[in-house]
């Protein structure tokens, strides 16, 4: 039922595992999951993951088909400095663990008549790229920058690892998203400074990455544009799953098993003083372990759902679940070449014919257009041990509507990835159809019943405002004590610096563990 990953251990960790510390349970063991586990582990509790699938890595998962190597899901890195900071906590270096390189261009964004825009980290560069599109945009462009700055300094580093857990949290940030007018969309917030539509474009769609419709996704979120120049954008040797299992690695030297193949039915609670507590978790098998805490990195919605009765859900009750507006969804086709495509950079936007209409059918009408936008993933433009030697690996991402629109993909799924070959092969990866090496997909469906996320939203609910940092799901569960959410799905949201975030603002509202001295 278990599976406990190999490690190699190297040196002292400079904090201790506490075998006999209190007993913290983590479900689920993606990015959020692990780095909450390594957190917990440094201020001495004994922890223990578990993880459905049968490799660790969440929606960071890896498939192996054919000789070519697919990261499921992350593949981009964007800030560094967080993944530096868990390894600290050990006595340790990342760089020693995993190379990352930086990614130049970071992305070209080409667009439906062939046009396209590099993004890179270089000023110049960039203010060159702008100046080629429109030259009156480049004054507006570096307002853009200074504006971004402001909403990185005050959203990401005084506001991101900052846990939301009463309404004083939300009154003490009211000056902070005043001063970046948060109540503005990103797509409304580009608009007042650049006035040519594919720029407005190329700076908006970043959003998506994180699972936000840049015409309803608050400004807040152009701090990415920020994130990216300051940090650059990074791939790690191995693909994204080398730093996930670098992680686990990690933990086995504390001490910390993760169990794989062990999904949990239900977390356990007691009423407790006129409210509960979770006191452990009941795995699929049946099998029961108790804990001090129980931390989810589960999707949040999914974990109040269908892991916790509703008596011990006065807050997240099903009403207010089902009532919250969900983030899109995602069809992704891996693939493999027989040939290679050099003129293909490392990541590549492929944007169809419309854009705000194509985003209007995703997130508000729920429709699964006949267009779509695409983003192509070539790992191998940088990293040749992804493929075989002569050939190349990609995935494909479409930005698709959750569940909530009715498409059977079940029937959909094959015709839809036909489409999406047809475009590549038109555009960008001639002759793709007779160069096909291997192939598979990953649906809504697999977000619903492999990932266990509500409706099939790829990133919990969609991340406007009235969604967002306080009015988000609690890193400390609004309702029931000793239970803790981190990932994509609490605050601070998606994407890889998101997500660990989240686990460093866990640690504002965890108990001391001192608080179980007398448990030790």
């Amino acid at each position: 039922m278990s599976a406990v990953l190999n490690a190699e251990p190297r040196g002292a960790a400079f904090a201790p595992a506490a075998p006999a510390g209190p007993h913290a349970v983590v479900i689920g063991s993606g990015f959020g999951g692990l780095a909450a586990a390594i957190r917990l582990s440094a201020l001495g509790w004994r922890v223990t993951v578990l993880e459905k699938l049968d490799a660790p890595g969440g929606r960071a998962y890896v498939h192996r088909q054919d000789g070519y190597t697919f990261d499921a899901g992350p593949t981009i890195i964007t800030a560094p400095f967080l993944l530096d900071e868990l390894w600290a906590l050990c006595g340790r270096r990342f760089a020693d663990d995993v190379e990352l390189r930086v990614v130049s261009p970071f992305y070209r964004i080409r667009f439906a008549d062939g046009s396209w825009f590099d993004y890179t980290g270089d000023a110049q560069a960039m203010r060159a790229e702008v100046a080629r599109f429109n030259p009156a945009d480049v004054a507006g462009y570096e307002r853009f920058l200074a504006e971004a700055e402001r909403c990185y300094a005050l959203g990401f580093e005084d506001l991101g690892s900052k846990a939301f857990d009463s309404f004083a949290d939300l009154l003490a940030a009211v000056p902070a998203m005043t001063r970046m007018r948060a109540w503005r969309s990103l797509h409304g917030m580009v608009a007042s400074h650049i006035r040519d539509p594919k720029l407005r474009t190329v700076f908006t769609l970043q959003s998506l990455l994180i699972g936000g419709n840049p015409f309803g996704v608050t400004c807040v979120y152009s701090l990415i544009a920020s994130l990216e120049r300051r940090w650059g954008v990074h791939y790690a040797m191995g693909g994204t799953g080398a730093i996930v299992r670098a992680m686990a690695r990690l933990l086995e030297s504390r001490g910390v098993a993760i169990r794989c193949n062990a999904e949990v039915a239900r977390i356990d609670c007691e009423p407790q003083g006129g409210r509960s507590r979770a006191t452990g978790v009941t795995l699929a098998d049946g099998t029961r372990l108790a804990a001090d805490i129980v931390v989810s990195n589960a999707d949040t919605a999914w974990t109040y759902r269908r892991l916790i009765a509703p008596e011990h859900r006065r807050h997240w009750s099903d009403r207010r679940i089902d009532a919250g507006r969900y983030s899109m969804s995602l069809f992704v086709w891996y693939f493999g070449t027989r040939r290679q495509y050099p003129d293909v950079p490392h990541h590549l936007m492929l944007l169809g014919p419309r854009y705000e209409g194509l985003l209007d059918d995703i997130f508000r009408k729920h429709r699964l257009a006949e267009d779509f936008s695409l983003y192509l993933h070539r790992p191998t433009a940088t990293d040749a041990s992804m493929a075989p030697p002569g050939c190349d690996a990609f995935y494909v991402l479409a930005p698709v509507p959750h569940l909530d629109s009715g498409t059977d993909w079940r029937a959909q799924a094959e015709p839809y990835r036909q489409a999406i070959e047809r475009v590549l092969e038109d555009s960008v990866l001639p002759g793709l159809g007779d160069n096909l090496a291997t192939s598979r997909v990953t649906t809504p469906l697999d977000f619903r019943d492999r990932l266990l996320s509500l409706k099939g939203a790829a990133f919990g609910l969609e991340p406007h405002l009235l969604q967002s940092a306080w009015f988000r799901p609690h890193n400390r569960s609004e309702d029931i004590d000793g239970l803790f959410m981190v990932g994509a799905s609490t605050h601070p949201g998606a994407g890889v610096p998101g997500v660990l975030s989240s686990a460093k603002a866990l640690e504002s509202v965890l108990p001391p563990v001192s608080a179980f001295a007398s448990k030790g």
